[in-house]
């Protein structure tokens, strides 16, 4: 007969304890700490995926003698999917997709099911019926015949299930459902999750089928469950947006097979995702007539350029104090630049407040933005529109030079495609010859030539 006992978790970070503690020392974190029954169960089990049956220890290989593979990915149809991943699913990979509710979660996942055509898929609902899914499905378009739909919680049935489909990729919607025999306590809980995301990742390795589950996130937007489940899985996604826009990025903040740089961008429509190409057409805005303080810089989010727009206000205090607003753009990054400005380049506005904005609603880490950040609020500041056809890309030092980015010649290249007649960087830059392309190119060494550049 199985033992019972009862053990604490802390709902933050999954620490367990002996005894109910105030602070987590795991975490720091106070009153966490709850109560559960945890059933230990027989080693010698051996039905389903979550057995721990005895098996033979490995034996310890030299590094040489190891055979390495041929990595072999599972191509799939959504791009922007397949960018953030590394170029495709691989074979037995566990994925944890994360994002806030509503944001359009279990439609990309379901997108993914019903467009992979020849491959057969169980999607595993804990949280809609037979009949939600099959609407949504018909909406977005089926294209997947060999889609199955299971609704059900109990891992131990799920597993029966893929025994007779054999399927070839699986998602779980969501891990925060599913519930384990083996543990005596509710859906949802720490010790639970941990324990269903373990028998979902054996059955991943032991029989080679990519997994999906996908993942509540806290109120502090970090997913729910404990730390440890990041720790387990080969990927981590994170699906963001504002549900009052329609677009949503999708990060990676964990790839075990690929980087974790790369961004992936939607639309949301009545249709289901529309995959973003050209990011550059949802973030650079089509004007009649030039506006002072809008600069377009070329960045990169992993290996992919993109131009965006940057747009600066610069008005006079109404208060004593000056205020500094920065939306999608470090704050102390920007009081570091209007710093320099003041210091360096003798333009006034430690008397003046600055409201800066990225648009599209990305968050910006790029230092490559830093000229357009500083050029928008002199356009602003001086109330000159900067000439259109003109980007930049370039990092601010601290004595005001204009210092090198990463990667310049692509993002010289994204530039010239979209039709731009100018791009201002710097001239430290080695082995850059202008001939080789057609839009000129503004070799600068200090913010006094860009403004004399673009204000004379």
């Amino acid at each position: 007969m199985a033992k019972v006992k009862s053990s604490f978790f802390c709902q933050n970070c999954g620490a367990q304890s002996g005894k109910w503690i105030g602070k987590c020392p795991s975490c720091n974190e106070w009153n966490t700490y709850v109560e559960e029954i945890v059933q230990k169960t027989d080693d010698t089990r051996t039905s389903g995926f979550g057995s721990r049956s005895t098996q033979r220890a490995p034996k310890p290989l030299r590094l040489d003698e190891i055979t390495a593979g041929e990595e072999h990915r599972i191509p799939i149809y959504d791009q922007e999917l397949s960018r953030v991943l590394g170029g495709g699913l691989v074979p037995g990979s566990l994925v944890l997709f994360g994002g806030e509710p509503g944001i359009g979660k279990s439609t990309l996942m379901l997108q993914l099911a019903t467009n992979l055509k020849g491959l057969k898929v169980l999607y595993v609902s804990g949280e809609e019926s037979e009949q939600q899914i099959r609407m949504r499905a018909e909406r977005i378009g089926i294209k997947n015949t060999d889609c199955f739909i299971l609704t059900e919680t109990n891992t131990q049935n799920i597993f029966q299930q893929t025994a007779l489909i054999e399927p070839q990729l699986m998602i779980i919607d969501s891990i925060q459902t599913l519930h384990t025999a083996h543990i005596e306590s509710s859906p949802g809980s720490v010790s639970q999750v941990r324990e269903c995301a373990a028998e979902m990742m054996r059955y991943a390795k032991e029989s080679n089928v990519p997994v999906f589950l996908i993942g509540h996130i806290t109120k502090e937007g970090s997913l729910a469950g404990p730390k440890v489940l990041e720790h387990m899985v080969d990927t981590v996604l994170q699906f963001e947006g504002d549900q009052n826009h329609v677009y949503r990025l999708l990060r990676t903040t964990k790839n075990r097979f690929g980087s974790t740089n790369e961004l992936g961008i939607y639309e949301m429509q009545g249709s289901g995702l529309r995959e973003v190409s050209n990011p550059s057409e949802i973030l650079i805005t089509t004007r009649d007539e030039p506006v002072s303080g809008v600069a377009i810089a070329v960045l990169l989010e992993g290996l992919r350029p993109m131009l965006i727009e940057t747009q600066a206000l610069v008005s006079s205090a109404a208060y004593g104090t000056p205020q500094r607003s920065s939306t999608g753009f470090d704050l102390r990054r920007l009081s570091m630049l209007l710093a320099v400005l003041e210091k360096r380049c003798g333009f006034r506005l430690g008397a003046k407040d600055v409201f800066l904005n990225i648009a599209g609603g990305l968050k910006v880490e790029d230092p490559g933005i830093d000229l357009a950040v500083v050029c928008a609020v002199l356009s602003s500041n001086a109330d000159l529109p900067i000439p259109s056809g003109v980007c930049f890309a370039g990092e601010v030092g601290l004595s005001g030079e204009i210092r090198p980015v990463n990667r310049i010649e692509i993002r010289i290249a994204e530039a010239e495609k979209l039709g731009f007649k100018e791009i201002y960087i710097s001239k430290y830059h080695k082995g850059l010859k202008a001939g080789n392309y057609a839009i000129k190119l503004n070799m600068v060494g200090k913010m006094e030539d860009v403004f004399a550049g673009l204000f004379g």
